[in-house]
């Protein structure tokens, strides 16, 4: 991937030495998208990367201090990947912050990820932003195919907002 990729209605840049952002619009209303990026039952049918993958489990706690955990599984051979952190900032719908870390850290240290939504004429416009520790940890981040798992999720959110018309 280059530092600045676009997808069909994604793109992905490079905004600092340390930070990834994708930004992608939905049609759908900003309460609706927001729900869809907080709510477990939502989470666990979009949020699962590049093909093959599922959630088992998906916890929230969506308040200041309150934590998260995800765990994906690899259908083929049942192997799983946890991931957590701590929500900073919640201000609904327009903005989280977090932390991520690893289970088992594919690349050093934690993160801090941040949502914002914003809304125009029934479009929101989701952008989410993924500070690491180093410019070589962030791009360690981009050679790991991130690209493909965000894509391919927010192809299901989509298809998710959309059934929910």
């Amino acid at each position: 991937m280059t530092p600045e990729t676009s997808s069909p209605r994604i793109t992905i840049t490079t905004p600092s030495d340390r930070e990834l952002r994708w930004v992608r619009s939905f049609r759908a209303p900003i309460s609706r998208v927001f729900a869809a990026i907080t709510e477990p039952e939502y989470v666990k049918r979009w949020l699962l990367g590049p093909e093959g993958w599922s959630m088992p489990a998906c916890e929230i706690d969506l308040r200041p201090g309150g934590r998260y955990r995800y765990v994906w599984r690899r259908d083929r051979d049942g192997k799983q990947m946890g991931m957590g952190g701590v929500f900073q900032e919640v201000s609904s719908p327009s903005r989280v912050t977090f932390t991520e870390t690893f289970d088992e850290a594919w690349y050093s240290g934690h993160a801090v990820g941040r949502y914002e939504l914003h809304e125009e004429r029934g479009v929101t416009v989701f952008v989410q932003t993924m500070q690491y520790e180093s410019s070589a940890v962030r791009d360690e981040v981009l050679r790991s195919g991130l690209e493909d798992g965000i894509v391919k999720s927010h192809q299901r959110l989509d298809a998710l907002l959309l059934d929910e018309n």
